[in-house]
């Protein structure tokens, strides 16, 4: 049997944290899954902002999901702990000058 997946899905040490990814592509298999489940967009409308993507590389990209959930569910909890970690950190330009304004 020919494995498909891995035509359109690589992880590549040094490449985008080393996530998995559409092959080819900076696309990462996780923001596939934002796009999707969090954002609602359809395996279309993923293409119609991507074109360089195909169709079966967003399918492949939820397949390699469904099939390393607790993984990509992981990443995507250690990518949001660094974001708001990196907020906490370093103050909005925009809100100290707001703030400034309204004092």
């Amino acid at each position: 049997m020919e494995m498909v997946i891995t035509e359109h899905i690589e992880i590549t040490p040094g490449v985008c944290g080393g996530k998995p990814r559409i092959a080819g592509h900076r696309i990462k298999v996780q923001d596939i899954v934002i796009w999707y489940e969090e954002m609602g967009m359809s395996p279309d409308e993923i293409l119609y902002h991507h074109p360089s993507i195909s169709l079966a590389d967003v399918y492949a990209a939820l397949a390699y999901y469904h099939d390393h959930r607790e993984e990509i569910r992981r990443q995507l909890r250690e990518d949001e702990a660094f974001a708001r970690e990196m907020q906490a950190q370093t103050p909005s330009l925009l809100q100290e000058k707001l703030k400034h304004r309204n004092a």
